[in-house]
């Protein structure tokens, strides 16, 4: 049985693409705003662009439906971005998407790129990674401390864990099949993934069932002075690698 916070379907329009762009988001003002008149501005065909709500009271979602967004969902149970994302997952499975890309909300990501993943999860690849550290990405102001996390910690160890060579295991902006996400081996759907675990989690998990994954090269900028994160203190940053050594050592994995 899937465990799946409670949701709300504000606004659902009718169904006209085979893939779902999921964006999660709460209390992300302007930045949301940005992001969608990007989207405003490219010819994406074959795609519902879908926003799941943690809980946002900033006004930022009140016109979104004008904007281009064709289903907010707001989660109503407890959790913060793994609930989210399980909410969203369900309800892509249940619409019948063939696949389902995220992106952050906070308009550090391109979404002109998302062909790429479509692409990808056309060719049969069930889990596609954004990285701006292989051949063709590109970073813009990632913080010192951020970068060397990653690339010293963080992808490494999900490398290791997973036998697939990752670089840039911390982002958002991913793709997986169908076939993936309603996987029973991997069962996404569980109330342990609360938070950031479902994510690390599939990067961990998915090479090692012999799932097909890859990295295609995608720009990450983060604005001068500012950090649009929702890690900010030291305290955060420990659970983040206490979650990432309970990945890695298989806490997550189903038994």
């Amino acid at each position: 049985m899937r465990e799946v916070p409670k949701y709300e379907i504000v606004f659902e329009k009718p169904k006209k693409g085979e893939y779902a762009v999921v964006i999660p988001v709460i209390n992300e003002g302007n930045r949301i705003l940005s992001l969608l008149s990007k989207f405003a501005g490219l010819s994406l065909t074959d795609v519902d662009l879908i926003i799941v709500d943690g809980g946002s009271t900033d006004g930022s979602l009140d016109e979104v439906s004008e904007k281009g967004v064709d289903t907010l969902i707001v989660k109503l149970g407890g959790g913060k971005l793994g609930a989210q994302l399980r909410c969203a997952y369900d309800y892509c499975l249940k619409r019948g998407y063939e696949g389902v890309i995220t992106i952050d909300g906070n308009n550090k990501d391109d979404p002109s790129e998302i062909p790429l993943f479509i692409t990808k999860l056309k060719e049969g690849y069930d889990f596609v990674q954004a990285s701006r550290f292989i051949q063709g990405g590109k970073e813009v102001n990632t913080p010192i401390l951020r970068k060397i996390a990653i690339k010293l910690i963080h992808a490494p160890l999900l490398s290791y864990s997973s036998n697939f060579h990752w670089t840039d295991t911390t982002q958002g902006f991913r793709a997986y099949s169908r076939n993936l996400i309603g996987s029973q081996k991997i069962n996404i759907f569980r109330d342990i993934f609360r938070n950031y675990e479902l994510l690390f989690y599939l990067s961990h998990i998915s090479p090692r069932l012999g799932f097909k994954c890859v990295e295609v090269p995608t720009t990450r900028t983060y604005p001068h002075g500012e950090v649009p994160t929702k890690i900010s203190s030291l305290k955060g940053n420990l659970q983040i690698l206490l979650t990432l050594i309970k990945v890695v050592t298989g806490g997550y994995d189903t038994k």
